[in-house]
């Protein structure tokens, strides 16, 4: 029985549009006709991957290492900015806790990271901390909690931006602390803080749960110290303003 391409890339399981990149491919050999063809399918497959995952990440605005500059962030000798720019921290399930002043590029550099880990072929997602912990909590109060938490099981990388920025009461951090269970080990985990780890306990309503969480996060990660940084937001409103 005779098929037409069309019926035959349906029966493969291919795209849609594999029977019109056919049309359009010059080659000299079979070989390199099927070459160019699948090399095509890959590439679009690979493109609307990445698109899938950019969307699911739900970042709020998109930052990438472009103009991205290193300057003034005091690196562990474990890691350097190149594992940060290909990602390789995240197969070793290593985490990035990013920490300073307010301004600095932390929330950049998680973002960038992010979106990297996506092209790279990682689910992400990233999260302001408050409103996580929030949505935990609507999830838990709707006897939601157990689909809600599902959404972790299939991350490489969970990004928590502004840590310690809200405090978190005792429902809050314990739901957080599960979260954090559960990508332990498992999951590379980015956050951003403008808190030391002493003071934690001043955002965390429970001092056992505070404890567990810092063992945790602590346990597998890289400190990046951001202090010796200034805020680039200011530096960039100063700038603008000395140019009028």
């Amino acid at each position: 029985m005779e098929i037409t391409l069309v019926e035959a890339c349906k029966k493969l399981h291919f795209g849609g549009g594999l029977a019109a990149k056919a049309k359009k491919i010059k080659a000299d050999t079979h070989v390199d006709f099927l070459l160019k063809l699948f090399t095509s399918e890959i590439e679009e497959r690979e493109r609307k991957r990445r698109n899938n995952y950019m969307k699911a990440a739900k970042f709020d605005i998109i930052k990438t290492f472009e103009n991205y500059t290193f300057e003034d962030i005091k690196f562990p000798a474990s890691l350097t900015a190149d594992d940060i720019i290909d990602c390789s921290f995240i197969p070793k399930r290593e985490n990035l806790i990013l920490y300073g002043n307010v301004g600095a590029g932390k929330t950049h550099l998680a973002i960038a990271t992010g979106i990297a880990a996506c092209d790279a072929g990682f689910r992400t997602h990233f999260w302001r901390t408050a409103t996580l912990v929030n949505a935990l909590i609507e999830a838990k109060n709707k006897s939601e909690l157990s689909l809600f938490m599902k959404q972790f099981d299939k991350l490489d990388l969970l990004i928590c931006d502004e840590w310690g920025y809200v405090p978190i009461d005792s429902d809050g951090s314990k739901l957080l602390f599960q979260v954090i269970s559960e990508c332990y080990e498992r999951k590379s985990v980015i956050i951003t803080t403008n808190l030391e780890f002493a003071n934690w306990n001043n955002i965390f309503a429970d001092t056992k749960i505070t404890a567990a969480l810092l063992d945790r996060v602590i346990h597998h990660s890289h400190l990046l110290d951001f202090t010796n940084r200034d805020s680039r937001r200011l530096k960039d409103a100063l700038s603008n303003q000395s140019k009028l």
